[in-house]
């Protein structure tokens, strides 16, 4: 089984371009696992006990477009939730959950914003010995190692 992390924000167009990429795979269907995972802001822990109960990735809009294209795809989908630092969550979920690659969303950037990756994506990069792609709203995918590449 080749595990995919696919960690997702708010914005259901990007997460949808993620999980075509991992729909798009030549070994999709039942030889691919992602874990879609969605990373709560600190500041929304300050909300009050009644709405915290209410809190869940299950009910993220870009969490669930990506699990409908994903399960349409035939690949097995498992639902994460953390909340904190955001490239550290995902760093940390890729080692707990044993992953093969990370999916992450990119995000349109000016001409000379292209030439950096934004700070969640490069922490990651820099951070994981694991293969990430980058996908996104764009027109293409770009690939990027984990240290020592």
């Amino acid at each position: 089984m080749y595990r995919l992390l696919v960690p997702v924000d708010a914005n259901e167009s990007r997460a949808i371009k993620q999980a075509e990429y991992v729909a798009s795979r030549p070994e999709s269907g039942d030889t691919l696992e992602a874990y879609l995972l969605f990373v709560f802001g600190e500041d929304e822990e300050d909300l009050p006990d009644g709405f915290n109960r209410f809190k869940s990735a299950d009910r993220v809009g870009s969490v669930r477009r990506a699990r409908e294209v994903l399960e349409g795809a035939g690949v097995e989908v498992t639902i994460l939730e953390d909340s904190g630092d955001t490239a550290d969550d995902i760093v940390d979920a890729a080692e707990e959950y044993d992953v093969d690659e990370l999916v992450i969303g990119g995000r349109k950037r000016s001409p000379v914003g292209k030439a950096l990756f934004g700070s969640v994506t490069q922490t990651v990069i820099l951070e994981t010995d694991r293969p990430v792609v980058v996908t996104g709203g764009g027109d293409g995918v770009a690939t990027g190692g984990g240290n020592g590449e």
